[in-house]
């Protein structure tokens, strides 16, 4: 069974005329990925453990696995408002960590967490958008975003900062939805993701349309195989893709060379 509106993989860089399942104006979605994350902000972590079941936390530490943090590596942690992903790499030993998110609300919301934790150093709190990072070239060891991707209008320009931040020898990671690749698990998520997640997003997050636009985006992503060529075509190097819970969602990660 798939879900009548599903719409077929977009071409390579067709995103940007696209906000989930809307046609827009590509000046025009940034604003809107803002307004949407805007809405959700404080309640975005009760809202990944509810529609995931909290398995979002064990994709997080399966991509800090791979990271694989150690004493003075440097992390750009890009759409990471909440800080999931820094607290984890700072946990792990790694360095230091710079969270860089496209909404301050966002940011915000991960300030308040680290000083709920105590953390207190060791992480720095930007606003920033991942097509023009406010980061240096060649300053970080590794480079990480978290379903965070598939919202930037242009894709192929993000990846294209990642590698003018990453230092030669850095790391690319990215966490993101992909394509089911377990037929039987495929119908299954179709249902809940147009059926549950909206009325989820209703009922805690009072939004169901940000919740709408958010399983229409992953839809809208492209599937592994296309995000492997579109990372080669930036300049990584054995770019590899590691499926999680039969491709729910993927790490896909590059070495900068």
């Amino acid at each position: 069974m798939t879900d009548a509106k599903t719409p077929p993989p977009p071409p390579p860089g067709s995103e940007s005329n696209w906000f989930g399942f809307r046609p827009v104006d590509p000046e025009a979605k940034a604003a809107l990925v803002r307004a949407v994350f805007d809405s959700v902000a404080g309640r975005y972590d009760l809202m990944n453990d509810l529609m995931s079941g909290g398995i979002h936390r064990l994709w997080k530490d399966s991509l800090i696995a791979q990271v694989a943090p150690k004493p003075g590596m440097a992390l750009l942690d890009v759409a990471g408002g909440t800080g999931d992903v820094a607290f984890r790499f700072l946990q792990a030993g790694g360095g230091r960590a710079v969270v860089c998110d496209l909404t301050e609300s966002m940011v915000r919301v991960g300030r308040d967490r680290a000083v709920d934790r105590g953390i207190l150093d060791g992480v720095d709190w930007v606003v920033g958008n991942a097509e023009s990072l406010p980061v240096a070239s060649r300053s970080v060891d590794a480079y990480t975003i978290a379903f965070g991707l598939r919202n930037v209008t242009r894709i192929d320009a993000a990846l294209a900062e990642a590698r003018r931040v990453l230092k030669p020898g850095g790391r690319f990671f990215c966490l993101e939805f992909s394509r089911v690749v377990l037929p039987v698990l495929r119908e299954a998520y179709d249902l809940y993701s147009f059926q549950v997640l909206p009325r989820l997003g209703r009922m805690i997050a009072k939004d169901e349309d940000s919740y709408r636009y958010l399983v229409e985006s992953i839809r809208r992503f492209p599937d592994q195989g296309a995000l492997v060529k579109r990372i080669e075509a930036a300049g990584f190097a054995s770019v590899r893709v590691r499926n999680l819970s039969g491709g729910i969602a993927a790490i896909h990660s590059g070495w900068r060379v």
